[in-house]
């Protein structure tokens, strides 16, 4: 029995180093032809060795011994993700890196979210993990390209990448938000959108004023869509509450009268 868990931690982990290996290399790529310098370094390899940690830890909970092939397409978009790191940490450092280097990583990374969830479904292998996995990849994305949007158009426009980890946070102190919630091909609409906008914002091909639009519109959507959300996250926790008092009450009684 020993011997089966070490392998299974063993084969967990093989996925999460070849990945790593594969962050490095992408780092020094970038490294050689554009010159990321010591934040880009610093912050690709961060992103790297906490993606690569996250995801052994996720696969040996799950018990799978590999990615498959969806969930290694994620891994790819990953690791492109970790790539647009380091471009933006460089930028913030105040190197300047090539925007349409920076915007290519990037939309391939997001015209690459399709093709996991095609191959998910025509193999069959969609998993919670999986679908965990390609959201929060979406999730560092948008943030990442918020934080580019926002040097040029305000801090504000950093709420859109912050709204996924507020939500977060405000679950831990509002358990209720942690519950499922009915499938919306809107909200999926509004998720897509967010990388598509901000992708051409960051381009710079746009005016400033048709910018700040449309990080307005992606801004506004996106609160839309959230406060939709939690309304009915909300209405589901009171009816739920509603029901555990309508049952508990005549129980207790009972009890009493015995």
């Amino acid at each position: 029995m020993t011997f089966s868990t070490d392998t299974t931690t063993t084969s967990s982990a093989r996925a999460p180093l070849a990945g790593f290996a594969a962050q490095i290399l992408l780092l020094a790529a970038l490294a050689v032809f554009v010159g990321i310098g010591a934040a880009g370094w610093f912050a690709g390899l961060v992103f790297g060795v906490a993606l690569c940690v996250l995801l052994g830890v996720a696969l040996q909970r799950a018990g799978m011994q590999d990615l498959g092939w969806a969930n290694a397409v994620t891994f790819g978009r990953a690791i492109l993700t970790g790539g647009v790191t380091a471009l933006v940490a460089t930028s913030l450092a105040g190197d300047p890196v090539p925007t349409a280097l920076l915007v290519t990583i990037a939309a391939v990374a997001l015209a690459m979210d399709g093709v996991d969830g095609q191959v998910a479904r025509r193999t069959g292998t969609s998993t919670p993990l999986g679908a965990r996995f390609d959201m929060e990849v979406d999730a560092f994305l948008i943030l990442v390209l918020s934080i580019a949007a926002s040097t040029e158009y305000g801090w504000w426009a950093l709420a859109i990448g912050a709204f996924r980890y507020v939500f977060v946070a405000a679950s831990w102190a509002a358990p209720w938000l942690n519950a499922p919630l009915p499938p919306k091909f809107s909200r999926k609409v509004v998720a897509a959108q967010q990388g598509i906008l901000l992708v051409v914002v960051v381009s710079g091909v746009l005016p400033s004023w048709l910018s700040v639009a449309t990080l307005a519109v992606a801004l506004g959507s996106l609160t839309w869509s959230f406060g939709r959300d939690v309304a009915w996250l909300y209405r589901a926790s009171r009816v739920r509450e509603e029901a555990r008092s309508r049952w508990s009450a005549p129980r207790a009684h009972a009890l009493a009268t015995r």
